[in-house]
């Protein structure tokens, strides 16, 4: 079925006017209805949904101004309806109070057609604009609403906890937890959910920016501030106001825009690069990291001042290790999605699917879970996922910690003990020296994080790795 052709309401007190007008709109694939005062118009609104108003000024009894006025009223039937303001000559300050009152734009008499209908043209695209932009916004809401998120393991409860805590207050936050845990995906639903979700997001990568570039992509330079400045740039900052500014890798912010920053979120202003003038903005901050920030404040890496005022209030994100069934929850939610995307009729995981996802380390966290998932529905051939289509390294089950097979290599079963006996210390020390190297390939060489993925303290990881240490040095 075709969409329906815009409807226009033609409000003049001349009658040839009002039939001109109606030729001309109808003639351009547009339906047209008209009044002869705005008091007409008014009762026809009641009953009749229009696209557009086109009205003259000067009208017996109630003048344009005044409908205009009328119709921008709070909670007014037609609020938004785009409104074409037709004036004579000698009315152009009344014109240009009109536009202030809400016109869509103005045309003075006597008026070309095609330029009117250019107009026209402008204010109803301007609001199919509109109505796509506050489409949009409610899709996000929808998506990013934190009932959204997937899980309901014990180790997510104080996250959602600080998600229906914060999400009406302007207190800052920083999020905490290894890549892929999903920060920006909490940091979108305290947006989404809260008092500014008809507000800007705006997300940025700390880690992707050029140190040289950091300070003009967060707080805008103006044209000639330096080479490459061709034109005045509105910073991060300033293109959240209202809204929500969530700067992902926190800690790789370079000094300088530390200082910068704990200015401007002290002061409520920032000061674009190669300028004077400060420029007020309004904005709730929301920071992640995966680094130990405590550690990089003593070592003097990152401001401890502004450490302090970014994390007023702060929650780690539990890696998908740690959340049992959310695990299987994820991967089905994971499913359905890309059997949508993709068009499969892929509907279920095979039980022994789910087995191998809960035994896999997940190095990667949701993202990695994420990504395998889509890859499985695109591979699977039929409609049940099964352990062959999932893209996992460690095809067998993991122990308790890592995703490693249950025994070494050379272990020998019970069936075929040997008769002379094994070195248990050599078979032993083997094994752990695997699970040590294993866990720190997982987390990037990182002691700290390995020492956790083995549940022992950093100082018993690094008495245990030191034996092996050497042996590679020597």
């Amino acid at each position: 079925m075709p969409p329906a052709e815009p409807r226009v309401l033609v409000i003049d007190d001349e009658l040839n006017v009002r039939k001109t007008l109606a030729m001309l709109l109808e003639r351009n694939k547009y339906q047209a209805s008209t009044a002869a005062s705005a008091e007409e118009g008014l009762r026809l609104l009641k009953t009749l949904s229009v696209d557009l108003i086109i009205t003259d000024l000067n009208l017996p009894g109630l003048s344009g101004l005044d409908l205009i006025r009328r119709l921008r009223e709070g909670g007014a039937p037609h609020a938004d309806v785009p409104i074409v303001m037709i004036s004579g000559f000698g009315d152009t300050e009344e014109a240009i109070e009109a536009v202030r009152a809400g016109a869509a734009d103005f045309v003075k008499k006597p008026y070309n057609n095609k330029e009117l209908l250019v107009v026209i043209e402008r204010a109803l695209g301007t609001r199919s604009l509109i109505q796509e932009n506050q489409a949009l916004r409610a899709e996000l809401k929808q998506k990013f609403w934190f009932g959204q998120l997937i899980g309901a393991s014990e180790r997510m409860m104080p996250v959602y906890d600080m998600i229906r805590r914060v999400k009406d207050q302007k207190v800052s936050c920083l999020l905490l937890g290894e890549s892929g845990t999903g920060k920006e995906m909490v940091a979108r639903a305290i947006h989404y959910s809260g008092a500014r979700a008809d507000q800007p997001f705006v997300a940025v990568n700390c880690a992707a920016i050029p140190e040289g570039l950091f300070e003009s992509e967060l707080f805008g330079h103006k044209r000639g501030a330096f080479t490459g400045a061709v034109s005045d740039r509105v910073g991060y900052l300033q293109a959240a106001h209202g809204g929500t500014l969530f700067l992902d890798e926190v800690g790789d912010m370079p000094p300088s825009a530390q200082v910068k920053l704990l200015r401007a979120l002290a002061e409520r202003k920032v000061t674009p690069v190669g300028d004077v003038k400060e420029v007020e903005v309004d904005v709730r901050l929301i920071t992640a990291t995966n680094r130990n920030l405590a550690d990089d404040v003593r070592a003097g890496r990152f401001r401890e001042d502004l450490y302090y005022r970014l994390k007023v209030v702060s929650v780690e994100l539990p890696p998908l290790r740690d959340r049992g069934d959310d695990v299987r929850q994820l991967a089905e939610h994971f499913l359905r999605e890309y059997a949508r995307e993709y068009q499969k009729r892929v509907r279920a995981l095979h039980p022994d699917a789910l087995e191998r996802l809960h035994a896999h380390a997940w190095p990667g966290n949701v993202r990695e879970l994420r990504n395998v998932m889509e890859a499985a529905v695109a591979m699977c051939e039929g409609d049940i996922v099964r352990p062959e289509d999932l893209p996992l390294e460690a095809r067998a089950p993991r122990p308790s910690v890592l995703g490693v097979s249950a025994a070494p290599a050379g272990v020998p079963s019970v069936e075929d003990f040997p008769a002379e006996g094994v070195d248990l210390d050599a078979m032993l020390s083997a094994y752990e020296e695997r699970l040590l190297r294993a866990a720190l390939a997982s987390v990037g060489g990182n002691k700290t994080r390995a020492a956790e993925l083995c549940h022992i303290t950093f100082r018993s990881f690094r008495h245990r790795w030191a034996k092996y240490e050497r042996g590679e040095e020597d």
